[in-house]
């Protein structure tokens, strides 16, 4: 009998998962913390999505690179005029999904 080697999550399953149960259910933060994390990650997706020429739903997770989130944060700056603590808000959101997600797919980082 062969055990079938589980895949790993998605990058949509992840995102997903993230807003779905981590935030809400493990981590219990405010629906307006969440609401902050989901519009600097709805920023993120579009930077990425031009960026890369991919739809969210056909990212990987390993498509999220250390330049790709300096780009955005410079994007953040430079384009959208944020000042400096909004960038660095973003940027706690990108963090703590990335964290949460080594967790679920460490194989991707």
């Amino acid at each position: 009998m062969s055990k079938r080697a589980k895949l790993p999550p998605s990058f949509p399953a992840l995102v997903q998962a993230y807003f779905s149960e981590y935030l809400t259910q493990q981590r219990a933060l405010s629906p307006q913390t969440i609401a902050a994390y989901r519009d600097g990650f709805v920023l993120f997706l579009e930077f990425a999505e031009e960026r890369l020429g991919k739809a969210p739903a056909a990212m990987a997770l390993a498509n999220v690179t250390p330049e790709l989130i300096m780009a955005f944060l410079d994007h953040l700056e430079r384009q959208r005029h944020n000042s400096v603590r909004s960038r660095n808000a973003r940027l706690a959101a990108l963090r703590s999904f990335l964290k949460f997600a080594g967790h679920r797919d460490v194989a991707s980082l």
